[in-house]
Formats: structure tokens, sequence, C-alpha cells
């Protein structure tokens, strides 16, 4: 099994490293922000630049031959543990199943650089597993 780099348009990171790594049926992707795909800017405001973080997981997902109904597990990092009620309307939406979610765990930091005020990663395993 060869690992295959995943991309998708107007989403890059700083350093040489792709959204997403895939090994057979595995697709792990890096730290996937809200950047605006257009400005290749971060939006001011959480609701926007988590809404970008929950389309671009969707896109990542999806450009490595899988649906968000792969992702086994997300990590969220909020800058403000008040911004919580932004993610879980974008998780809603995006896994409105209760009995087929994924796991997701939440950190709550300072750490998160700059103007960044949510960032995320995941973990998901393809159903054909090619």
């Amino acid at each position: 099994m060869r690992r295959r780099s995943i991309e998708i348009p107007g989403f890059r990171h700083e350093h040489p490293i792709p959204a997403a790594s895939r090994i057979g049926p595995f697709v792990v992707s890096g730290g996937i922000s809200g950047m605006d795909p257009v400005t290749g800017r971060l939006p001011d405001g959480i609701e926007e630049q988590c809404a970008l973080v929950f389309a671009h997981m969707k896109e990542i997902i999806e450009a490595a031959s899988g649906t968000t109904d792969d992702i086994l597990k997300i990590t969220v990092w909020l800058k403000d543990g008040a911004h919580r009620k932004f993610v879980n309307q974008q998780w809603l939406r995006m896994f409105p199943d209760p009995e087929a979610r994924p796991a997701r765990h939440t950190f709550v930091g300072q750490e998160l650089a700059g103007t960044m005020l949510i960032q995320c990663e995941f973990w998901a395993v393809l159903n054909g597993g090619t």
C-alpha cells in the first residue's frame, strides 16, 4: 500500500504538508483551518471560520474518494470555549444521525496562531479499502 497525498483547491499549508494522507482505506488529515479558499485569509468571525473548517473537511475526504460517513474521529481545537456552540451547529448539519456520528474531542486553549479561532483534524476509514 502506497501513501498518497490528498490536496484540495484553494487550501494549502504554509509548510510542505498535504491536506491529508491516505494509505489503503485509512485517511488522516493535517490541521484544517477556516482559511477562505478565495482570499487565502482567515475570516474575522468564528461562525465563518467554523463553516469553512467543516466545508474543507468534506472536500478533503471527498478528494480521498470517501464521504463524511467514513470519518471515524475528529479532534477540534478552539481558542475560546464559548465557540463550541458554533462547532455543534456545523456538527449537527454534517452528522445529523445520532446513531452514526464520529467520535470527537475538543481542546480549548490559546495555542492557535494569530487570528485562527478553530482548527481540526480527522481520521477516516474508507469502506472501499482501495
